[in-house]
C-alpha cells in the first residue's frame, strides 16, 4: 500500500478507520462544517481523496520513495494542521513537501524548509526541540500552530486553482475553530499571504477593505470579535530563499519574536 492507512498506529495520526473520507469537494464543505473540534477536523483533513490529481501524486512518491528514504515508510496522506489546540500565534504555509511532510505525516517536518522553521521557532520560544523530524519525536509547538493551505503535497509544489478551492474548507474551518485564541497570524510566503485573508474572511475577522500587499515584515491589524489581530508576513524559508540569502535565520528570528511579543 502507498500510504499509511489511518488508524494503524502510526505516531501522530488524527484519524481511525471510521473517520469520513470525503472523496469529492462537496463531500469537504460538508465534513469542514460539521467537524465541531480540532480532533474531528484534524482527522478529516488526514484522510482526504477530493482531489484525484494530488491523491495519485502524493502516494506515487510515497511508494516510488527518493534514494536517501528508501528504507522509510512514508505518511502518503494529507498533513493536517499540528500544534497547540488554542494557539496565540497560527501559522500558514503554502503545502507539504513531498519528501518533508508527506513523508512524515507532520507539517514542515523532515524537509529543509522544516529545519529553518523549527530552529527559529525554537530560539523563539515557540517550539520544545530545535528540530522536527519525524512524528513523534516530542517536538511540541508552544503557543503556535501550523498549519497549510493545501494539505496535500502537490507535482511542482504547484497546486491548480480547483485543489486550492477544494481544500479551502479544511483550511477555513481551522482558521475558525482556533480564531477565538489566535492574536498573531504569521503568513509563510506571498500565496500564504493570498489563501489566509478569505479564510480569515470566513471566520468572522474584520478585515480592511482593500489587501495590502505582501512583503517580508508586512504587518496589517484585523480584529476579532473586537480584539486586535496581527498579520505578519514573513518570507517562506525555502532552499531557494536560504541559499540565496533573500531570507536569513535572524530575518526569521525577528518575525517570530515579534509575533511572540504581540500575541501576549
Amino acid at each position: 500500500m502507498s500510504f499509511v492507512p489511518p488508524g494503524t498506529g502510526w505516531p501522530e495520526d488524527p484519524a481511525t478507520a471510521d473517520t469520513p473520507v470525503a472523496l469529492d469537494p462537496a463531500d469537504v464543505r460538508r465534513l469542514a462544517a460539521t467537524s465541531g473540534t480540532l480532533a474531528e477536523l484534524t482527522a478529516g483533513q488526514s484522510v482526504c481523496r477530493a482531489c484525484p490529481r494530488l491523491v495519485e501524486w502524493r502516494e506515487q512518491v510515497a511508494e516510488v520513495k527518493r534514494r536517501a528514504f528508501a528504507d522509510q515508510t512514508y505518511w502518503g496522506r494529507p498533513v493536517p494542521g499540528w500544534g497547540d489546540e488554542q494557539p496565540r500565534i497560527l501559522i500558514v504555509g503554502l503545502a507539504p513537501a513531498a519528501h518533508g511532510g508527506n513523508r512524515t505525516g507532520r507539517i514542515f517536518t523532515g524537509d529543509r524548509s522544516g529545519d529553518w522553521l523549527f530552529a527559529s521557532l525554537h530560539r523563539t520560544g515557540l517550539a520544545a526541540r530545535e528540530t522536527s523530524t519525524h512524528a513523534g519525536d516530542g517536538q511540541e509547538l508552544i503557543g503556535a500552530r501550523v498549519l497549510a493551505s493545501v494539505r496535500c503535497a502537490p507535482p511542482a509544489n504547484k497546486p491548480t486553482p480547483s485543489e486550492k478551492a477544494a481544500c479551502f474548507p479544511w483550511m477555513a474551518r481551522e482558521v475558525r475553530l482556533v480564531a477565538p485564541y489566535v492574536r498573531v497570524v504569521v503568513a509563510l510566503g506571498g500565496y500564504a499571504w493570498q489563501a489566509v485573508w478569505p479564510a480569515l474572511k470566513d471566520a468572522g475577522y474584520e478585515l480592511p477593505r482593500s489587501r495590502p500587499p505582501f512583503g517580508h515584515g508586512a504587518e496589517v491589524e484585523v480584529r476579532y470579535a473586537g480584539a486586535p489581530v496581527t498579520l505578519l508576513g514573513c518570507y517562506h524559508p525555502s532552499q531557494q530563499n536560504t541559499f540565496t540569502g533573500r531570507v536569513t535565520a535572524q530575518m526569521l528570528d525577528d518575525v517570530f519574536t515579534k509575533a511572540r511579543s504581540l500575541a501576549v
